[in-house]
């Protein structure tokens, strides 16, 4: 159980780790009770939400591919469903994250309790001031890493993230986020940009820094700009199962057009309850443990 190691977003999915509405949403009157405070757009629908995540695994299942999944625990709330944000994986372990959003800031030692009694290391800790969610980490090769600065993820946490990692990357590079919508909105660096292939990447070209996007094209990476009608139903937030392979949230046909004519393969799931809602797509629903 302890073989870990994701240093790409790309690499073909061994090992996935996956919360269900049953454990993180748990019940209707937790859901009455929490959604408002964390600010999601309407109350989810507990039942539709279970249904909409049990497809969305389908669609991850494959030869050779274990998905584990964290249980509940009542120190967290309806956002750890989004279980790529608690936690980073590196060569030697996991990294606990420290999160950005107060209302989370219960979810990494939750996942650190179930890393122990599954014998997964942990290589680390963001601690003190320190802010650094898995959503703005990004690696763009096994030895490169971009992570966000914004409302999330702060410069102390990025300092102890590259420390943590020390030699284990040759390159940590901050990427500076918009204002955007404030600091209420969950926006991180994969809400803008989602790895695909080797040389492929989508993107949100107008919320980019300039110098990330040229360093971007100077890796031979070619762009495909998501439209500006469908960056708020999340079509910039994409997860490759393998090369070349995505799912993606529905309800965004002009960027699967894209994708599907740069010769990717992409699988759509209905996710009204489990992401627009919450505002977490494929990406943030899932936390790969090896690739």
């Amino acid at each position: 159980m302890s073989d870990i190691g994701c240093r790409s977003e790309i690499a073909p999915l061994r090992r996935l780790l996956l919360k269900r509405p049953a454990d993180a949403f748990v019940d209707e009157r937790r859901i009455e009770t929490q959604w408002r405070d964390l600010r999601y757009t309407a109350r989810p629908d507990f039942g539709r939400a279970v249904r909409e995540h049990e497809r969305f695994t389908e669609l991850l299942k494959g030869p050779g591919i274990e998905i584990l999944y964290l249980p509940r625990d009542d120190e967290t709330g309806l956002d750890s469903i989004y279980v790529r944000d608690s936690v980073v994986v590196s060569s030697r372990g996991v990294i606990l994250c420290n999160m950005g959003k107060p209302q989370r800031r219960t979810e990494p030692q939750a996942a650190a309790r179930f890393f122990e009694k599954t014998g997964i290391p942990v290589a680390g800790r963001i601690e003190g001031a320190g802010r650094l969610e898995g959503g703005d980490v990004v690696f763009l090769d096994q030895r490169t890493v971009a992570v966000g600065e914004g409302y999330r993820t702060n410069a102390e946490g990025i300092r102890q993230f590259r420390q943590i990692l020390s030699d284990g990357v040759d390159e940590v590079i901050t990427v500076p986020l918009p204002h955007w919508q404030g600091p209420d909105d969950v926006f991180h660096l994969m809400s803008l940009l989602s790895p695909i292939d080797v040389d492929l990447a989508l993107v949100y070209s107008r919320l980019l820094p300039v110098s990330f996007r040229e360093r971007l094209l100077s890796r031979g990476l070619e762009l495909l700009e998501v439209p500006d009608e469908e960056f708020a139903t999340m079509a910039c937030n994409v997860l490759a199962v393998a090369p070349g392979r995505c799912v993606m949230l529905g309800g965004n046909p002009r960027t699967a057009r894209l994708l599907q004519g740069a010769g990717c393969d992409v699988r759509i799931y209905e996710g009204r309850e489990i992401s627009l809602k919450g505002a977490g797509g494929p990406t943030c629903l899932t936390r790969p443990l090896l690739r």
